[in-house]
């Protein structure tokens, strides 16, 4: 796993408050992922890790306060705009396209690049899930759980990100397909691309990462190390399930 290079974050949220409709869902989040760094968001249901997530990617915007991407304020960028800046999202439930095949979901996930230039990154997709590359003429729809979320994981990958967005990647999977899940998430680190990962399995998240925030209710409540936050009572007791 690449190491944080020690110098200005690539990703900084600055006391965002984000809105749905009249409900208020993030209260002041502050969190900064540097490049090569695996961050992690964890957290209960309705803690606000999807809607963080979103409102960097452009699928909703803050009201008050700031996101910059790489010294870049996006606050009020298009999802389709910081796709081409090399921002991915892979979202919670894969969300995937499931008349299209494989391959054409892969097509799909480079829509903001010239076609020609794509197949290296298709070829990069097969080696880290070779069950697409067996499954490239099936519809996604017809595509177990396991695979839609290596087809979603993958698909982002497709925009060539410099920072990849991954929200509960390892839900409804069986444990065996966790562990694969995780290990590729790893390889995807090792290989340049900086994640930030909400995941609702602690344990498994906390294990990969190099540091993580602790949100309840909108807000950031720890921060740390992941080591430290494995280490930490409240943590272990809430989300590793340790007495």
């Amino acid at each position: 796993m690449t190491t944080t290079n020690g110098g200005t974050p690539m990703l900084v949220v600055d006391d965002i408050h984000t809105y749905y409709g009249q409900i208020h869902a993030l209260r002041g989040i502050k969190i900064e992922v540097n490049q090569g760094e695996v961050v992690t968001l964890i957290g209960a249901n309705g803690a606000g890790k999807t809607t963080t997530l979103k409102t960097i990617s452009g699928l909703l915007h803050a009201r008050q306060g700031a996101v910059r991407f790489e010294g870049e304020d996006i606050t009020k960028a298009a999802a389709h705009e910081l796709v081409e800046k090399g921002i991915g999202h892979a979202p919670e439930g894969r969300r995937i396209f499931p008349r299209l095949t494989v391959l054409e979901n892969l097509q799909m996930g480079a829509f903001s690049r010239p076609k020609a230039n794509i197949q290296p990154d298709i070829d990069r997709v097969f080696v880290l899930f070779p069950r697409l590359q067996e499954r490239r003429g099936q519809l996604g729809g017809t595509l177990s759980g396991g695979e839609q979320q290596m087809l979603a994981i993958g698909r982002a990958l497709m925009a060539e990100p410099r920072l990849l967005l991954l929200d509960e990647p390892s839900l409804g999977l069986a444990p065996i397909l966790v562990a694969q899940v995780f290990e590729t998430i790893k390889r995807i680190n090792g290989q340049g691309t900086t994640v930030l990962l909400v995941e609702q399995n602690a344990l498994q998240a906390l294990s990969i990462a190099h540091r993580g925030y602790v949100l309840q209710t909108g807000e950031v409540v720890l921060s740390g190390s992941a080591e430290s936050l494995r280490q930490d009572e409240m943590v272990r007791k809430a989300y590793l399930g340790e007495d």
